[in-house]
């Protein structure tokens, strides 16, 4: 039987808005369930079932899980509104060498190599590291949407140059799919309605020896004669 509806995870700064709605244009029968989840927690939810699918930047164990990557976004630096670095558009990584780094515990840069000096004390989250900021302990390295979405009026983030970008991706289950599930990976995918998986294929357009075989059928099944069809005789003058 297939599920009613469909829940979909997503971690802080991914926002599903676009998705949502051409979900909710081609299968207003199954209603869409918005999940928040903390990045921490995005692929264990998917793997205990707690929502169906999870947008997220991928993590270090994705064990149980298969990843479908979408997009990546740009890598910004967070510092205080009258800081040096927030007077240029765009922050070389030689500028940040001597810089403290903030680190909080939901860290979503992969960036092994990244430049300055990390902070002993670690905050609990990235929205912690960013009053950190505000208060001059040190800057931040985040997705841009995260410096997005805790923006603050005295605080400025700007592009890191040779930054890594940082991935986003549809986390689903392993093994085989719902219909739901592949629906919504055509949705994420940019696919057409009727390219999506699971959907019939259009039958293909008869050609008019068939149409002419498929009416002496119907003729039959309705007790008339109907001669099969042939080459017409061409009557002498």
């Amino acid at each position: 039987m297939t599920p009613s509806r469909l829940t979909v995870g997503y971690v802080p700064g991914v926002t599903p808005a676009k998705w949502a709605r051409t979900w909710a244009e081609r299968r207003p029968e199954a209603p869409l369930r918005l999940y928040s989840v903390a990045a921490a927690d995005a692929v264990d939810a998917v793997r205990d079932g707690t929502v169906d699918v999870a947008l997220l930047r991928p993590p270090g164990d994705v064990s149980g899980v298969a990843l479908i990557g979408l997009y990546e976004e740009t890598t910004v630096v967070v510092v205080p509104a009258d800081h040096l670095l927030g007077a240029a558009d765009e922050v070389a990584v030689a500028d940040l060498v001597d810089e403290p780094i903030l680190l909080p515990l939901d860290d979503v840069v992969a960036w092994p190599s990244a430049p300055g000096v990390p902070v002993e004390h670690r905050p609990e989250s990235t929205q912690a590291a960013t009053e950190l900021v505000a208060a001059g302990m040190g800057v931040l390295i985040v997705p841009q949407s995260l410096a997005r979405l805790y923006h603050r009026r005295d605080l400025v983030y700007r592009p890191i140059s040779e930054a890594p970008g940082c991935p986003v991706a549809l986390a689903i289950p392993e093994g085989e799919q719902s219909e739901l599930v592949e629906e919504f990976i055509g949705v994420v995918r940019g696919r057409k309605p009727s390219s999506s998986r699971g959907r019939a294929e259009p039958a293909p357009k008869r050609t008019a020896r068939e149409k002419t075989l498929a009416k002496q059928a119907a003729r039959a099944a309705a007790g008339k004669v109907a001669r099969a069809p042939g080459p017409t005789k061409r009557g002498r003058r």
